[in-house]
């Protein structure tokens, strides 16, 4: 290896937290002669991100990169959260050209293994520790139909039945040897970054044989035994799919650690399956509630209060997002939610109040700290951020920083000061998926330079790196449709809209019309052009703009349309489509938008100079 890899090995051994691995005791999990217990979130997009939702982009994935991962684990750090879980390895499903982690049998993708190398790398730095499951048992990231499918084999998995008796995975000799080379691969592997193999990392708390498996006992005895016969340092958990502990998981000696799934859509009374699970593994095994939500923060708490009392190891609530590398937050909207919930953002975010996104965390971070018996120490002030290049003062960007509950942006006309604040209080929770701040108290033909601080109770970071605009050339209107307040008039019946995001390539503010409906925009100046981001579900039809120089006589615009595909088809997204008008009447400053089928429009921009 070159010198790179030999000061990044040697920088991570100097900042390694883990003197041990995780053991076990009766039921208790170990730190050494300590128990080891916790709360904290999932974060399953850690090491591979399922949620690039631009609305020009169809692919959704994309490998995480060092920033978002230190973002995430940073996150856990500063609530006490002390470990994540993280989602499986991803694999090839049939027709996908996107990178995943297993690529066929016995074949697997080196860069997204690195990005997992950087993963327990940044989490030894950090203090936190990494549940890592092998499998998925549903179609999301791929798993058991798709190694199956490598061979020509069928095997539906199937959900509601628990003994999954027609899955040929769980039985199918060459489809069990297949995932072992997978077990064997990841277990045996050399971090490029520590030079450690995977089995020797303590930053690996557990691993698990796979996410809500339906899968016999004969089968996890047997890969089981693979585990522990490469790897004698770590505990195994059973990822069976369920809400009660199945007895076989209890009396299978290979493995060290019970889990149980807590939904509403499962079971409404997830403290009583809790309970009935905390029975069958007291005094056998430590037990693991690894994943619940989409509850009332008094259900929630109710179940927080229960584990800490009983004395089961840990919980951990589904799930929180990192910052991503463009500015903002990665979003997540949860089918199984009925719509109301969408991914935590770390520190809790006015945006998220539908699901009581800042009580939940404060409540889950006072719990975390309350289950090591510590008291829950005071907010810690954010590092800076860092401002990412202005190319146009009416999106403009940052790098977030963890713990940053807002930001004051400043602008000079050199890069030297003096400063003056154009955006207060600033969130970057509330656009999902593009720019973060439209400055338009510029004037055309000038430059700026631009700087940002991030802020929280405990205090104000310092200033980023200042970064200089390009040129000036316009001011922007842009309307991401929170609230009518950018709207001139509406006719029709047209309505606000957050439901179903997630089809909407995570838009959670939109307009709804249907035939005939109208929007009126006056802008401050005349139009060069505009551009429209819109969804259709089946039938496109186009939009209908036209452009004015009084608010009174209208002319129609001839636009340019784009339709994007629209992605991965397992969510049932909408068809995206931009609209842009580029040749606008001289002197126009009035827009009119018409809509001639039922359809969405999530961002509208407007853009207009200065008479």
């Amino acid at each position: 290896m070159g010198s790179d890899s030999e000061k990044n090995k040697k920088d991570s051994k100097q900042t390694n937290h883990f003197d041990h691995f995780i053991t076990l005791k009766g039921d208790k999990l170990m730190e050494g002669d300590r128990e080891y217990r916790f709360m904290s979130f999932n974060i399953p997009d850690l090491h591979n991100k399922e949620d690039v939702m631009f609305f020009d982009q169809a692919c959704p994935w994309r490998w995480s990169d060092e920033y978002e991962i230190a973002d995430a684990l940073e996150s856990i750090r500063q609530f006490g959260g002390r470990m994540t879980r993280l989602y499986t390895l991803s694999v090839r499903r049939p027709g996908e050209t996107h990178p995943v982690h297993v690529e066929g049998p016995g074949q697997f993708n080196e860069e997204g293994f690195r990005v997992i190398d950087k993963v327990l790398q940044i989490a030894e730095e950090k203090g936190i520790r990494i549940i890592f499951p092998f499998l998925d048992s549903t179609k999301w990231w791929g798993g058991v139909e798709d190694y199956a499918a490598f061979r020509g084999k069928e095997s539906v998995e199937i959900r509601e039945r628990p003994d999954s008796a027609r899955s040929k995975f769980w039985t199918d000799p060459e489809l069990i040897e297949d995932f072992k080379q997978t077990i064997i691969y990841t277990l045996n592997r050399t971090n490029v970054y520590t030079g450690q193999k995977y089995k020797d990392c303590k930053a690996i708390l557990l691993w698990e044989t796979g996410n809500e498996l339906c899968c016999p006992p004969s089968w996890t005895h047997e890969i089981a035994e693979t585990v522990k016969r490469h790897d004698r340092n770590h505990l195994l958990m059973d990822g069976y799919f369920t809400t009660k502990v199945r007895p076989e998981s209890i009396e299978e000696p290979l493995i060290d650690v019970v889990t149980t799934h807590h939904y509403p859509s499962l079971n409404t009374d997830f403290i009583g399956d809790v309970r009935a699970s905390w029975e069958m593994a007291r005094g056998k095994k430590p037990y693991i509630v690894g994943e619940f939500g989409f509850e009332t923060n008094a259900k929630t708490k109710e179940m927080l209060d229960y584990v800490i009392e009983s004395g089961i190891s840990g919980a951990m609530v589904w799930s929180l997002r990192s910052h991503k590398r463009e500015g903002g937050f990665y979003w997540h909207s949860e089918p199984d939610s009925i719509g109301q919930f969408r991914s935590y953002h770390w520190p809790g975010f006015r945006s998220g109040d539908l699901y009581y996104e800042t009580s939940l965390i404060t409540l889950l971070r006072e719990r975390a700290y309350a289950i090591q018996g510590l008291p829950e120490p005071p907010a810690e002030k954010p590092a800076p951020p860092t401002m990412l290049p202005v190319t146009d003062v009416s999106a403009i960007r940052w790098q977030g920083s963890a713990g940053a509950a807002g930001y004051d942006l400043e602008r000079s006309e050199s890069p030297n000061g003096p400063w003056e604040v154009v955006g207060r209080d600033l969130s970057d929770a509330e656009v999902e998926y593009g720019p973060l701040f439209n400055d338009t108290t510029v004037q055309i033909g000038r430059r700026y330079w631009y700087r940002i601080i991030a802020k929280n109770s405990a205090g104000c970071s310092a200033p980023s790196h200042a970064v200089e605009s390009s040129e000036v050339s316009h001011l922007a209107l842009v309307d991401e449709l929170r609230d009518w307040s950018y709207v001139y008039s509406f006719s029709g019946p047209v309505d606000l809209e957050s439901s179903e995001a997630r089809r909407m390539k995570e838009d959670g503010s939109r307009v709804r019309g249907t035939v005939g409906c109208e929007l009126l925009y006056r802008t401050d100046g005349p139009i060069s052009h505009c551009v429209l981001e819109t969804f259709f579900e089946r039938k496109v039809v186009d939009f209908a703009l036209f452009f004015s120089v009084d608010g009174t006589q209208f002319v129609k615009a001839k636009c340019r349309r784009t339709q994007y595909d629209a992605g991965d088809p397992v969510y049932g997204y909408f068809i995206p489509v931009q609209y842009e008008a580029t040749h606008t009447l001289p002197g126009a400053r009035w827009l009119r938008i018409v809509f001639r089928e039922e359809a969405q429009i999530g961002r509208i921009r407007i853009y207009y100079g200065v008479e």
